[in-house]
Order: C-alpha cells, then sequence, then structure tokens
C-alpha cells in the first residue's frame, strides 16, 4: 500500500478491530501489521487484553486497537472484564473494523452491531473467512443481508488467513485516518513490552495444547525477566484454579509442560529476534477468574 500524505500534512489515527469471540480479529490485525503481535487459536476468547499495533506507511501511521471478542454470557468476572475492555476500546477512535464470518451471524454479532449503535466513527464491516466459502456465488446474498444490518461505510470481503483482499482494507482504512502528528516512532510496532508479549506466548500455546475447558482456567505471570545481551531469561507461573487443572497441565512425566515451553521459547525467539532461556512452573490459585482483586494482580486491568 502507497499512500499520500495530504496537503497539509501528516495522518495518524486509531483503528478498532471487534467482533464476537473466534471470528479472527488477532489473525487480521497481524496481517495489516505484516507481523504477528496478537497471539491466536482456534479457540474463542484467545485475546484477553487490548493490545495496540502500530502501522506506519509514507506520510499515515495507522494504530490498530486490537480486542477481546465481545460475548454475551458473563459468568465470572474475567468474562465482565473481558467486554469492559472491549467497550473501552471504541472510545475516541477514527475508525471501527466490525468483523463478522462469511457464513454465519449469530447473537453476539447482534449484540456487537447494537454496541456500534452509539459510536460516531466510520465503521467498516470485515467479512471475514470468505476462503472457506466453496461457492462465491453463496457468498453474495449473505453479503446482500448483512449491508442492509446498518448503513456501512464500506463492506470488505476477505481471507484474514491467506491475506486476500486484506491490502484493500488496509487502504480504505488509511483513506479515514484524521490529519495528525505521529504518535508512535517508526520502528515500534506495539505498545506492550515484551515481559507482556513473553505471557501471551505462553498463553497462546496453553490454549493451542490443553483440552475442553482448561485454557479458560489459565493464565500467565511472568516472575522474572532479564535481559543479557541477546539472551533473555524469563521465568513464568501458570496460575490454574484446581489441583486436578495442574496435573493436566504439567502431563505425565512433565511432557506435556515441557512442549509448551518449547513451543513459546521458539515464538519468543522468532518475535524477539534473541535466544530465550524460559523456565515455567505451575501453580494454584483457586477462583482467580472470578475474582476481581485476584485479577487486577494478574495485571487485568480495563482502563489500559
Amino acid at each position: 500500500m502507497n499512500v499520500e500524505a495530504s496537503q497539509s500534512g501528516f495522518r495518524s489515527g486509531f483503528a478498532a478491530v471487534i467482533g464476537r469471540p473466534n471470528v479472527g480479529k488477532s489473525t487480521l490485525m497481524n496481517q495489516l501489521l505484516g507481523q504477528k503481535i496478537s497471539i491466536v487459536s482456534q479457540r474463542p476468547q484467545t485475546t484477553r487484553h487490548r493490545i495496540l499495533g502500530i502501522h506506519n506507511e509514507p506520510g499515515v501511521q495507522i494504530v490498530y486497537v486490537d480486542t477481546p471478542g465481545l460475548h454475551t454470557r458473563e459468568p465470572r468476572a474475567i468474562n465482565r472484564y473481558l467486554n469492559q475492555a472491549a467497550r473501552n476500546s471504541l472510545a475516541d477512535v477514527d475508525c471501527v473494523l466490525f468483523v463478522v464470518e462469511s457464513n454465519r451471524w449469530t447473537e453476539e454479532d447482534e449484540a456487537v452491531l447494537r454496541l456500534l449503535e452509539g459510536v460516531s466513527a466510520p465503521v467498516l464491516l470485515v467479512v471475514n473467512k470468505v476462503d472457506r466459502v466453496a461457492d462465491k456465488a453463496a457468498l453474495l446474498p449473505h453479503l446482500d443481508a448483512l449491508s442492509r444490518k446498518r448503513a456501512f461505510d464500506e463492506v470488505v470481503p476477505l481471507s484474514a488467513r491467506s491475506g486476500e483482499n486484506v491490502d484493500t482494507l488496509a487502504r480504505l482504512v488509511a483513506r479515514r485516518m484524521p490529519e495528525g502528528p505521529q504518535m508512535f516512532p517508526d520502528e515500534q510496532v506495539t505498545d506492550r513490552g515484551e515481559r507482556f508479549l513473553a505471557a501471551e506466548l505462553v498463553r497462546e500455546q496453553l490454549m493451542r495444547t490443553l483440552g475442553k475447558e482448561v485454557p479458560y482456567a489459565t493464565t500467565v505471570e511472568v516472575e522474572a525477566f532479564e535481559e543479557e545481551g541477546n539472551l533473555r531469561r524469563i521465568s513464568a507461573i501458570i496460575w490454574v484454579e484446581r489441583k486436578g487443572q495442574k496435573a493436566i497441565t504439567i502431563g505425565e512425566g512433565g511432557a506435556l509442560l515441557k512442549q509448551i515451553g518449547r513451543n513459546a521459547r521458539l515464538e519468543m525467539e522468532r518475535l524477539f529476534h534473541a535466544r530465550v532461556y524460559l523456565k515455567l512452573w505451575v501453580k494454584v490459585r483457586e477462583g482467580w477468574s472470578d475474582d476481581e482483586r485476584a485479577l487486577r494482580s494478574l495485571g487485568y486491568d480495563d482502563s489500559l
């Protein structure tokens, strides 16, 4: 994408990426940035925090805001936190990317649509996963039905996984950035530091490796993060809610924990461009996901 600055100067702004869980928001943001910033898995509610991804082009800086998926059920404090973090991300943005699937519309999509009624910023409807639709002609009636739900500024069908039509979306977002100064230096790609990203990469492997409900009962706290030249020494605790979950996470003879640690370490080395020495422990903290004080102590703050 080649974007020219307006005659008055530079343009910069924020674009929130919002939608229900598991529609591909984080995959889309990583594609837009051209590198991995947000963790991804096949499970809903993988994203738990607001994360900024910064993309620079000649004359324009776009700050994408990846958000937790909005969902209608709020049984625990962490679910309420996730929804509030997503809502807060809509404040003062210059553009909203409402991500839905190419072949589904759910009550949670409807809830996001209702939330957007109070948003004055341009809303672009991003219809993801078009690569999964074998008969493209069958997609047209769905796109037509979606476009009648609101006067969207644009309707963009694409595949975040393959990158199909993502450049088109990027151009449309860039056009909607207002004139303003560059907010972040060229070399900065996210507002989050390596310590936070290390915890997220461990949690990504928990989401990808553990079965059933166990991943949702886990969180990761980095106890120590030391830099020694091109080496990162990282110690982290995987918190679970019950002893049985601890045994499952460790696995027989510690095999599962070793697999999680190895995969997370390799991802860290790719992201940090450094060697990583990673040590993991699994500990029990009963009821942490439904305890607001525990959530705050573990870094869940919806004001961020």
